[in-house]
């Protein structure tokens, strides 16, 4: 079975910095895309970065742009999504998800796999 963990959420002040981990398993890392996703109470789910399993291709919503890196260890089969400068409209409860043989995308619909959020909540 395919699975995504997502952890590392937490409650940070602002300026503070997160780094969230999707751990997967029950496929071959290198076939798929990761995206990174966040939903805001009373908001969309909106994609803010992914990466290409297969050759690193990153891409980033143009907000997160600066503060957020994605990356990936093929070794460990975990992608992580690093958060500084956090702010208050970054609080959200974040995804991961897999989509197979395309690269990077935004676009939540694309995706095949879901894990479970992690919350982010951001102090003021």
């Amino acid at each position: 079975d395919v699975q995504l963990q997502a952890c590392g959420g937490g409650l940070v002040q602002v300026g503070g910095s997160l780094r969230l981990s999707c751990a997967a398993s029950g496929f071959t890392f290198e076939d798929y895309a990761i995206g990174w996703f966040r939903q805001a109470p009373g908001k969309e789910r909106e994609g803010v970065s992914c990466i290409s399993l297969s050759d690193g291709i990153t891409s980033y919503k143009d907000s997160v742009k600066g503060r957020f890196t994605i990356s990936k260890d093929n070794a460990k089969n975990t992608v992580y999504l690093q958060i500084n400068n956090l702010k208050p409209e970054d609080t959200a409860v974040y995804y991961c998800a897999g989509a197979y043989g395309i690269g990077c995308t935004l676009y939540a619909p694309m995706y095949d796999y879901w894990g479970q959020g992690t919350q982010v909540t951001v102090s003021s």
